[in-house]
């Protein structure tokens, strides 16, 4: 399980949900007063950590949220094959991963063999976050 359970209105701005089943970071939040016969509601959006889409979520305060883990990392770019991806090298275990080329283009320019890169496990998918100096 790469995931723990919470309530929707535990959500705040900058923290994780999953969305669709989608691991999402959020970014807004609207919160409404209960009402005469109901509970209060929460719409959330945010954006995939993995594909930048918006997605929404809407539910009751109380209702469950699942939250996923989000393993931070540093390794060391072994190899960069064009069109396939990063081979890259965990500096705590020393195994090899291969990881897709990130989409952002800030951090893919600054992607090079022997760079030390920060990334990211969330639910089973690797993710390039950011490159050291």
């Amino acid at each position: 399980m790469s995931y723990k359970n919470s309530r929707a209105g535990d959500l705040r701005v900058g923290s994780y949900a999953l969305i669709d089943n989608e691991p999402c970071q959020i970014v807004d939040i609207e919160k409404s007063k209960p009402g005469k016969h109901g509970s209060a509601k929460i719409r959330a959006s945010g954006i995939s950590l993995f594909d930048g889409k918006k997605k929404t979520y809407l539910a009751q305060a109380d209702a469950g949220v699942q939250v996923p883990i989000v393993d931070k990392r540093s390794g060391q770019i072994v190899s960069i094959t064009p069109g396939q991806g990063v081979q890259l090298m965990d500096l705590e275990s020393y195994e090899t991963i291969d990881i897709a080329t990130p989409t952002d283009e800030d951090i893919a320019s600054k992607i090079a063999a022997g760079k030390e890169v920060e990334y990211w496990i969330i639910m089973g998918r690797y993710k390039i976050n950011r490159v050291k100096s």
